[in-house]
């Protein structure tokens, strides 16, 4: 099965306490001064995945179109709930602008899985947002869409 990806990177929320040795997104450690205001009581903010996918068979390997909206598979070692807010930055082959995902956990494929790899699966939000990362993806996914082959998640 093709590789998903060449490199993902976890942010953890601004504001939101961190692993130690590992940094917010503003770059600096959680207890370090100035790294941002803490979120508001009852309000959390997505955490913030970056993912570089850069050949057409990890792309189709990746993308979930079973998932209501569409949805992307992204390997990671991270804890994760079903419903946590994630927003994923993803550099897609040869496409000059990252695109902007925001979405929500929709399945999670813990370790050990036998044939599977580690990771979750996000939904895009129903925006707008989410509907040009879906146009995007089945854009260079045209032709390959409908194939039997096995992906990440199905």
């Amino acid at each position: 099965m093709a590789e998903v990806v060449s490199s993902v990177e976890f942010v953890s929320p601004v504001g939101q306490g961190t692993p130690l040795g590992e940094t917010s997104a503003l770059g600096r450690s959680p207890g370090q001064a100035g790294s941002g205001a803490a979120a508001a009581p009852g309000v959390s903010r997505p955490s913030v995945i970056s993912l570089s996918i850069k050949e057409k068979a990890a792309l189709y390997a990746a993308y979930m179109r079973f998932v209501d909206g569409g949805g992307l598979f992204i390997p990671t070692t991270r804890p994760a709930h079903l419903g946590d807010d994630i927003y994923a930055i993803v550099s897609l082959m040869e496409e000059p602008a990252k695109v902007p995902i925001p979405g929500k956990v929709c399945w999670i494929t813990p370790a050990g899985v036998p044939g599977r790899q580690q990771g979750i699966g996000v939904q895009f939000a129903r925006n707008e947002a989410g509907a040009e990362a879906r146009r995007v993806i089945e854009d260079l996914l045209s032709g390959v869409l409908q194939s039997a082959r096995p992906t990440h998640t199905i």
